[in-house]
């Protein structure tokens, strides 16, 4: 059985300005499914912070998943951070890069140059659309683990969760027990 860690990422969350129910849900979701959750943690947008919590969790489980930290602001540091904690360089995805400029374009918005970044990713990393938002999501295979980052808005996390992360593990880890409680 494989063991998980949840990491939420932003320093709202850490100043009580918004509830971390993100964490909570994929908990019960990844129990649901057969996976063990160790440790839930909460970090700021600071750098050096960041690079320690992944590297922590990438020591002790399987799986991470982060949520938070993929928009276009200067303090959403999550590929960054995810890239230097694995050893990568930053690459430009075109796939990523071209679906946000086609939701940009749907909705009758031009794109600027902080969205690009968004299309960044770890290099040899699996590239996630998201259907709901302008955040792509990623997966990084790596000696230590699987990350995977998705976005801290709710429903794109739930939705990409739901319909990329439980199929991903389900194959990858031939996930076959399932943890049940009273």
């Amino acid at each position: 059985m494989s063991n998980a860690e949840i990491i939420s990422i932003g320093t709202e969350l850490l100043l009580g300005q918004i509830v971390d129910t993100n964490a909570t849900w994929l908990a019960q979701r990844l129990t649901g499914i057969g996976v063990n959750v160790f440790y839930k943690t909460i970090v700021g947008d600071n750098p050096k912070r960041m690079k320690e919590v992944i590297q922590g969790a990438l020591k002790r489980s399987d799986v991470v998943i982060t949520g938070g930290g993929l928009g276009p602001t200067q303090d959403d540091l999550t590929r960054e951070i995810i890239s230097e904690s694995t050893g990568r360089k930053l690459v430009l995805d075109p796939m990523l890069l071209q679906q946000i400029e086609q939701r940009f374009r749907r909705r009758g918005l031009i794109m600027t140059s902080n969205n690009e970044r968004q299309a960044f990713i770890p290099e040899g990393a699996i590239p996630v659309l998201n259907p709901n938002g302008t955040a792509p999501s990623f997966i990084v295979e790596c000696p230590q683990g699987i990350i995977f980052a998705l976005p801290g808005v709710p429903f794109e996390l739930k939705w990409l969760f739901e319909n990329e992360v439980v199929p991903y593990l389900q194959r990858k880890l031939q996930i076959s027990e399932v943890i049940t409680y009273k």
